[in-house]
């Protein structure tokens, strides 16, 4: 069985930094693609940041790009998502996912097959 667990969330004011961990198993992951999406209360999901398998491409959206930075750890079945410079608007749930594709660039969550339950991240102002 699949299993996606997420870490690292909480409360922190505008400006402040957070650390989110996700750790997989029931699999080997070093094929998959990894990713983040948040959800954000009255909202539809949206596609945060990508890593592919090999962890030498990344993608982020327009709102995050250049204040986030997404990482694999060493046994692949690890990402991170390092959030600094954080706003109010940044505040939402926040989940990790694992597309079964391990290249290209997509950000549609219906084409992410697994996916963790999720950590509240609450940005102050």
């Amino acid at each position: 069985q699949v299993q996606l667990v997420e870490s690292g969330g909480g409360l922190v004011q505008a400006g402040g930094s957070l650390r989110l961990s996700c750790v997989g198993s029931g699999r080997t992951f070093s094929s998959d693609a990894m990713g983040w999406f948040r959800q954000a209360p009255g909202k539809e999901r949206e596609f945060v940041a990508r890593i592919t398998r090999t962890g030498i491409s990344t993608y982020y959206s327009d709102s995050v790009r250049g204040r986030f930075t997404i990482s694999r750890g060493n046994a692949k079945n690890t990402v991170y998502l390092q959030m600094n410079s954080l706003k109010p608007e940044d505040t939402a749930v926040y989940y990790c996912a694992v597309d079964l594709t391990g290249w290209g660039a997509s950000v549609a969550s219906r084409d992410y097959e697994y996916w963790g339950q999720g950590t509240q991240v609450t940005v102050s102002s």
